[in-house]
Formats: C-alpha cells, sequence, structure tokens
C-alpha cells in the first residue's frame, strides 16, 4: 500500500468511525453502511478525478488490503509475544 493509499483509507476509515459509531455493524445492512460513506467518497473521488463508482473499488481493495495488514501485525505481535505459534496447531 502506498503512502497516499494509506492517508486515503486512514481519512475513510476516521470518517466511517465518526457517522457509523452509533449502529451495529453486524445488525445493520452493508448497503446502509456504505451509503453512509457516500459524502467522503464522493469528495475523494473528486479531488482524486475518479468517479464514485471507481472510488468504491478503490476503498474496497485498500480496506482489504488494510484488513490483511492488520491481521498480519497482529499475528506477528502475538508470535513475537510467544503466545500465537503459527507453525503449530492448537491442541
Amino acid at each position: 500500500m502506498t503512502k497516499d493509499d494509506k492517508v486515503i483509507i486512514e481519512r475513510i476509515n476516521a470518517y466511517a468511525e465518526e457517522v457509523l459509531k452509533d449502529i451495529d455493524p453486524q445488525k445493520t445492512r452493508t448497503g446502509f453502511q456504505i451509503q453512509q460513506l457516500t459524502p467522503i467518497l464522493k469528495t475523494i473521488a473528486k479531488e482524486l478525478n475518479l468517479s464514485l463508482e471507481d472510488m468504491f473499488v478503490k476503498y474496497m481493495d485498500l480496506q482489504t488490503e488494510f484488513a490483511k495488514e492488520k491481521q498480519d501485525q497482529f499475528n506477528e505481535d502475538f508470535k513475537d509475544l510467544g503466545v500465537l505459534d503459527m507453525e503449530t496447531p492448537f491442541h
């Protein structure tokens, strides 16, 4: 992920934390959640000269990559602590 991509996803996630703070994501339709992000997606799309559809695809790609990086970091942190051994299955 490039530095610019990180800025974009962090900006969207900060916005999401604010506008979605009072909802339960597991009980709220994904479509509603995406609808709430439309203003920030439109703003960034305009800044990058992208269509809203292209911005949505970029957001989904970045969010997937961001989540993977966070999971990898989590796994590495626990591995470093000796708490999680990815090579040995739990018994």
